[in-house]
């Protein structure tokens, strides 16, 4: 049987008691089911201060109700880790919680982890500003990352290496757990599993500002097997996101995401409900989203990606969702402009242009059983490149009801450029070969559709 373990064995005690760091007690609480081959760590009722925490093979942590561990927001401690940022394998700032090749790992309770990320996101304006590293640790990190300068990012920090650490990050690992826990304020991403296989998400809450940048709830990055279930997210960008790396890295990588099952999830606030990229390069397969509600997000469903981030999306499955008060409640954009300056002209041409290693595809979709209400920009967005068409498409027994009274403008269905605008709140459809529309109904604008 697992050894049990408590925080105050390893010398801890919550702030209450006028602790202020307890990084130590992580450290030697790590190093102890290093050498023991694992066993539950139990964080009792209380806050408790604390640097980056690294997890181990083996090892379960408990966190019970009532106690909350808070990652104290000095970016100096956050020393440099091998990890992927923003879809490229490079080195950032290390997790606040962290496993590296490890397996066999779990997080449980019903007790709380807070990134404490209000002091991480002020920062973030002025780091735009500097323009290139400043720090000691920036510097460190831009020393470690030759060509930076030249990678893609999306969300900002790339040039200046302020990388951001998200809030809890599996890297390369096997056979992970989490549930039950609730996270809050991450300083970039929530929920990063990147290179995993077989992973568990089950009834999970991530809060973070509806203005905090950045803020995914779970990004699932190149991953295997993976379930995502009974679960709440209302944050500051994507809810639950499924990646597979950047451009030319994303592709040298090769390591696709695929099975992945999302379930019996609420999703709030965030600019997608359940979102495929943008980050494509190595290919996304077979994932299947059902029984869910997406409320007040900006997109429901939403798939993006754009000329040169590259690889296969296909075989995905939406089922039995429900939605109210989106911008736009189901979205295909290959024209995605995060992370560009939107006038690129090889990247927005409205031509086909040859297909290259680095053109994305994406085919086999199916929607099924939707639900939109109160769709604020359209009733839906779909813009495929014109040298590679959307295929299989099939979009069945389906109810879209547009507010025609909101003042958002069709434009705002979804973050393109290159597209003309139009005035109808239609489903807007360029660029699919042969699409199936079986029993769908779409309530508002005087043209239901709008294809070409």
């Amino acid at each position: 049987m697992c050894e049990k373990k408590t925080l105050r064995d390893f010398g801890a005690a919550p702030a209450e008691t006028g602790c202020m760091d307890v990084s130590a007690a992580f450290a030697a609480a790590s190093e102890y089911f290093t050498k023991t081959g694992g066993g539950f760590l139990v964080v009792e009722p209380g806050t408790w201060y604390t640097g980056p925490v690294r997890l181990v093979s083996g090892m379960t942590l408990e966190i019970v109700k009532g106690a909350v561990i808070r990652f104290i927001p000095e970016p100096e401690r956050y020393t440099p880790v091998y990890t992927r940022w923003e879809g490229v394998v490079c080195y950032g700032m290390h997790p606040c919680i962290f496993a590296s090749n490890a397996g066999n790992i779990h997080i449980t309770g019903s007790g709380c982890f807070d990134g404490s990320g209000e002091s991480w996101w002020k920062l973030l304006p002025e780091k735009k500003k500097q323009g290139k590293p400043v720090t000691e640790l920036e510097r460190q990190l831009a020393a470690l990352n030759p060509g930076y300068e030249f990678q893609p990012g999306g969300g900002g920090g790339r040039n200046t290496q302020f990388l951001r650490p998200p809030l809890i990050q599996f890297f390369d690992c096997t056979d992970v757990s989490i549930s039950g826990v609730t996270f809050l304020n991450s300083p970039f991403w929530t929920v990063h599993p990147v290179f995993c296989r077989r992973l568990i998400i089950d009834g999970i809450t991530v809060k973070n500002p509806p203005a905090a940048p950045n803020t995914d709830g779970i990004d699932i990055d190149s991953c295997e097997d993976v379930v995502v279930k009974n679960s709440f997210i209302s944050v500051g960008d994507d809810g639950i996101a499924v990646k597979s790396g950047s451009g030319e890295d994303g592709i040298r990588v090769n390591k696709p995401s695929r099975n992945v099952t999302i379930s019996g999830c609420r999703v709030e606030n965030a600019h997608g409900g359940v979102v495929i990229g943008s980050e494509t390069a190595a290919g996304i397969s077979d994932v299947t989203v059902e029984n869910c509600v997406f409320d007040g997000t900006e997109r429901g469903i939403r798939i993006k990606t754009r000329r040169g981030r590259g690889g296969v999306v296909e075989k995905l499955k939406f089922s039995g969702i429900t939605m109210q008060n989106n911008l736009c409640p189901v979205t295909i954009n290959m024209f995605y402009r995060c992370g560009t300056c939107g006038t690129e002209p090889e990247l927005f041409c409205q031509e086909a242009l040859p297909v290259k290693a680095d053109t994305p595809v994406i085919r086999d979709v199916t929607i099924h059983n939707v639900k939109a209400f109160g769709c604020r920009a359209s009733a839906g967005f779909i813009a495929a490149l014109p040298e590679v068409p959307l295929e299989r498409l099939a979009v069945t027994d389906c109810e879209f009801i547009t507010d025609e009274n909101d003042s958002s403008a069709p434009s705002l269905s979804d973050m393109f450029a290159g597209i003309p605008d139009v005035s109808e709140k239609s489903f807007r459809v360029i660029n699919a070969v042969d699409p199936v529309f079986t029993n769908v109904r779409i309530t508002g604008p005087a043209k239901p559709f709008l294809f070409r």
